[in-house]
């Protein structure tokens, strides 16, 4: 699964923490690390796709019609292009 290596220095307190959660865990501390690193990165994906849902109901945008209905309205607005 890993593929490339990454040396972290801990203090004493951080290393004692990191190891109880992978003892809670039942895990390596290199897989409770992957996991909170995929994890943290998830709260960060989930609060951009908040601030996007946010800015998109700010805006001020027309209910648009059905497909078929903008169809008919876009047929009544324009004239149909005649292709050989």
């Amino acid at each position: 699964m890993a593929t490339t290596r990454l040396e972290v220095r801990l203090d004493a307190e951080r290393r004692s923490r990191l190891e109880e959660l992978a003892e809670q865990r039942g895990a390596p501390v290199s897989e409770v690390v992957r996991s909170l690193i995929d994890d943290a990165y998830e709260q960060i994906m989930l609060e951009r796709r908040r601030r996007a849902v946010e800015r998109l109901a700010s805006l001020q945008v027309e209910v648009m019609p059905d497909p078929e209905e903008l169809s008919r309205q876009l047929n009544n607005k324009y004239e149909p292009l005649d292709i050989p």
